[in-house]
């Protein structure tokens, strides 16, 4: 498989689509799919023309990203936007995309838009494995809409986001763009595509019994005691100090994860709101009577962890392209050393082209977990040449 990536910060939407195409299909002939990231400051709609301008049959799929995104050239950000796409090629390669707003039921949603990817492209059963960009909230209903057809193949991908947590972010896919709703890509290949989930946190010997939740993702109580109290007594934070969205910077070096069944993967839960009631939200589907384990990390290991990602992504396998999905909290939290977290992945990419897009949810699986939705988490693909 063959990739080429390429970036534009014009300040005219259009005109940065259009030189994100050129600067990303330079040798390539024959493109099947572009997977797109760009600044909530552009028209999202006005970015795709302009990429179909330039390749009017190239199917286009992705979201906004956080603040940035990173390729081979650095990282790309400007004050007036910006905009980046990987461009895969390969003739054993057929991509099927579809996209939609939520609807009234994102299970249903996530089956039509199912059903409607296998039939663009022009298959009828299954792909190897499938890309899904979503608004963050009800991730896990797409994906179990989209298992309702397509049955539990491997899948990746991450939730769109935006600069500051206050909705404005975007999915999009071909000629439709908007806030809430899901995208997916199709995979049909015989070359393999290999994910790689994980927080790369280090985990503590802080565990409690979540003993209520509401609405999936607001934890009430862990060990029958209000959440937020037990997450301060665990962390040694103030609990009034953590109301709002406080919590959701403080907590980045000390997420929550939960163990999937088989216990190969640790699904980190980032807890994002404190509420009055010391309940508190995070960013994705909790379950009463689950274990929930604190977990720790610093700079040093967000930054190691994308590295040791890669490796692991690598390893036994040669990638003609990397896809990283990278949560935009962990770039948050690490800062002012944002150009070291690049530098460290472009030495463990080597000359492998990739594309990092900063993602408020990460989608993957790992040792056969199934495919799980977390958060400030690593979801790093490959597709091999």
């Amino acid at each position: 498989m063959k990739a080429m990536v390429g970036s534009s910060i014009l300040a005219n939407s259009f005109d940065a689509g259009v030189e994100t195409a050129k600067n990303s299909m330079k040798g390539i002939k024959a493109p099947k799919v572009g997977l797109l990231f760009t600044s909530i400051k552009y028209n999202q709609n006005d970015v795709i023309k302009g990429i179909k301008s330039v390749s009017p049959d190239l199917k286009v799929i992705g979201c906004t990203s956080s603040g940035a995104i990173m390729t081979p050239d650095g990282i790309i950000s400007s004050d007036d936007g910006f905009a980046g796409m990987m461009v895969l090629e390969d003739n054993e390669l057929t991509v099927g995309v579809a996209a939609s707003p939520r609807g009234n039921d994102p299970r249903a949603t996530g089956r039509k838009i199912a059903r409607e990817a296998m039939a663009d492209a022009g298959k009828k059963y299954a792909p190897v494995a499938f890309a899904m960009f979503a608004s963050p909230a009800e991730e896990e209903y797409y994906l179990k809409g989209i298992q309702d057809e397509l049955g539990e193949i491997p899948m990746f991908g991450g939730s769109a986001a935006d600069d500051a947590v206050v909705g404005e972010w975007k999915v999009f896919c071909e000629n439709q763009s908007f806030g809430d709703g899901c995208a997916i890509a199709l995979f049909y290949t015989t070359k393999e595509i290999k994910n790689v989930f994980t927080g790369a946190y280090n985990e503590t010997d802080n565990v409690g019994i979540v003993t209520k939740v509401e609405d999936d993702r607001r934890i009430v109580e862990i060990d029958h005691v209000p959440a937020l109290k037990k997450y301060a007594e665990w962390t040694g934070l103030n609990p009034d100090e953590l109301m709002g969205q406080n919590l959701l910077v403080a907590s980045i070096p000390m997420a929550l994860g939960v163990k999937t069944i088989q216990g190969d993967l640790t699904a980190v839960r980032h807890p994002m709101v404190g509420n009055p009631d010391y309940s508190f939200n995070v960013g994705a589907k909790v379950a009463e009577k689950t274990a929930i384990i604190q977990l720790q990390t610093d700079v040093d290991g967000l930054i190691e962890g994308a590295v040791s990602t890669i490796k692991e992504l690598k390893q036994d396998f040669k990638a003609g392209a990397m896809f990283l999905v990278h949560c935009g909290g962990r770039k948050l939290h690490i800062g002012d050393r944002v150009d070291e977290d690049f530098v460290a992945i472009k030495n463990a990419a080597g000359d492998t082209p990739f594309i990092v897009a900063f993602t408020f949810g990460e989608y993957g699986q790992r040792n056969h977990s199934g495919a799980t939705i977390g958060g400030l988490s690593l979801s790093f693909t490959g597709f091999s040449e």
